[in-house]
């Protein structure tokens, strides 16, 4: 938690119940980050990653109820949501097909109307929390390889995901400063983002929290909260 700005806390969904979500709630007040929910598809068995298909209106009614319950938590402690960014299968569903956007786009306007909705860099659920007039926050990530589309390569393909230190920090430093990130092709593609994500399930991810952190620092980069800004950066945001 002290290496972060923001944290999106599982509500249920792919995983997490209501112990895990007041502690890691509290954890995040103590260090003063900035509380987001994260939901997800309902398949712990595979940790919501896999893509569902599954009608709009039950997509919805899941995030939605994902996002109060973690709200009804958050509220205890004087605190409030401060976003919302869907997990996994979803989030990269909603990132490319407009129905599942949509459905996510309303579900947080009917749950949580004030808190920024955190999508993909590119990707049309921005394009559907603006339709609604939600703030929405695009998202870079650090740890995650790109295909020459924009979009994230998929987990099944080998190096999809990165855990080497040097080259997490590097990409962040990349998409902080730069906007821009190397491709699977060899590319370099534009990424504007507004906020960095880096996975806090992987075995090394508190040494590449604290590599990205440095890498940042060494960059002049300033790391802000979601809370802080008013047009909305998580993690690493592209403001000093």
């Amino acid at each position: 938690m002290p290496l972060i700005t923001s944290a999106n806390i599982a509500c249920g969904g792919h995983a997490g119940d209501a112990a895990t979500m007041r502690a890691t709630v509290e954890l995040a007040v103590s260090h003063h980050v900035a509380i987001g929910a994260h939901p997800g598809f309902e398949d712990r068995e595979y940790f919501g990653r896999r893509e569902l298909a599954l009608k709009p209106q039950d997509i919805s009614a899941l995030v939605a109820r994902q996002i109060r319950a973690l709200a009804v938590i958050v509220r205890v402690t004087g605190y409030r949501l401060t976003h919302v960014k869907p997990h996994g299968g979803l989030y990269n569903l909603a990132a490319r097909d407009r129905a599942t956007a949509d459905a996510v786009a309303r579900a947080v306007q009917a749950a949580t109307p004030r808190a920024i909705l955190v999508g993909l860099a590119g990707g049309l659920l921005l394009d559907a929390g603006r339709a609604l007039g939600l703030r929405v926050a695009a998202e870079g990530f650090v740890d995650r390889k790109y295909g020459p589309d924009g979009l994230l390569v998929p987990r099944t393909e080998a190096g999809a995901v990165l855990d080497d230190p040097a080259a997490v920090g590097a990409q962040a430093v990349l998409l902080a400063r730069d906007g821009r990130v190397g491709a699977a092709d060899g590319s370099e593609i534009a990424v504007a983002a507004d906020t960095l994500c880096l996975h806090g399930d992987g075995p090394n991810a508190v040494t590449l929290a604290r590599r990205v952190r440095a890498e940042l620092g060494s960059a002049h980069v300033r790391c802000k909260a979601l809370s802080s800004l008013e047009n909305s950066f998580c993690g690493a945001g592209r403001r000093a």
